[in-house]
């Protein structure tokens, strides 16, 4: 049977009804009153402009939330799409408690061709681990969710510390991203740093996965850097600013916080909304 179809806007107050039938029953439906991902921050107050679905994963072997994330006062349908993958211990929601509804609004309302954001609930630095493999959830079931919901495919990619380091190594790979914006990429300029991360099984599978290990195959045109001074992962950051020469680097005030995080978004959505079409 085909799964329930997303929530419309002027639908989404009845959704709550819709979500228990879903827990019964096991049908993708979505969730109306997320609970907040980062017990530090208060949870964004739910909006119209934001669906949350809950889809099996095949590739993961589990359930995964899809937060879709569209201006406020814009039609979603056909909406270019941004894929923003969150940081390591965070799931979807935590784009939520950044208030990047918000910012993306703002953002649109300031003249940024209008743009939707989707996330999806990943780990392992959206890498194959056994049986889950985040990455091949994102290029292979991804894809078919956005549709479902009317939106366009993915062109642009936002991540967040370990989510940096999944959206470069994506976007290597795929020549239809055309903008990528990182924030506080989680990034390892050796084998001794990446091996007490304790993700590896050993030092040629980081290489192989290591974007500082492959800038050159990174598209310097679309892509967008950004990190706080007192970052742990400042160093790493100025390693692939230096040797993929990216279209905006940004080094600001800040540390490895959702606060610096919340205080970036704005800029970086206003960088990826124009390059997506």
């Amino acid at each position: 049977m085909r799964s329930k179809p997303g929530v419309t806007r002027r639908g989404l107050l009845l959704g709550g009804a819709a979500a228990l039938v879903s827990a019964c029953t096991g049908r993708s439906a979505p969730v109306v009153a997320p609970p907040s991902a980062a017990p530090a921050s208060s949870p964004a107050p739910l909006k119209a402009s934001i669906t949350i679905h809950r889809r099996h994963s095949a590739a993961r072997g589990r359930d995964v939330d899809v937060v879709l994330m569209t201006p406020d006062g814009v039609p979603s349908t056909g909406l270019p799409v941004c894929v923003a993958l969150h940081g390591r211990g965070s799931n979807a929601r935590t784009f939520l408690d950044l208030d990047l509804p918000a910012a993306l609004t703002a953002a649109v309302r300031s003249g940024t061709p209008p743009f939707a954001v989707a996330a999806v609930d990943g780990s392992h630095y959206w890498m194959p681990d056994g049986g889950d493999d985040p990455h091949r959830m994102l290029t292979d079931e991804l894809p078919g969710w956005l549709s479902e919901s009317g939106l366009r495919p993915m062109t642009g990619l936002l991540g967040i510390s370990m989510g940096g380091f999944g959206a470069l190594g994506l976007a290597r790979r795929r020549r239809d991203v055309r903008a990528v914006a990182t924030c506080s990429a989680a990034l390892f300029r050796t084998w001794p740093e990446a091996r007490s991360r304790h993700i590896f099984p050993a030092q040629d599978d980081w290489k192989a996965a290591e974007p500082l290990q492959h800038a050159d195959e990174l598209p310097p045109r679309g892509l967008g850097v950004w990190c706080g001074d007192g970052d742990p992962f400042l160093a790493a950051n100025r390693k692939l600013i230096a040797e993929a020469g990216p279209e905006v680097a940004r080094i600001t005030p800040g540390e490895h916080t959702s606060e610096y995080w919340r205080g970036i978004l704005p800029e970086v959505l206003r960088f990826l909304g124009p390059r997506l079409t």
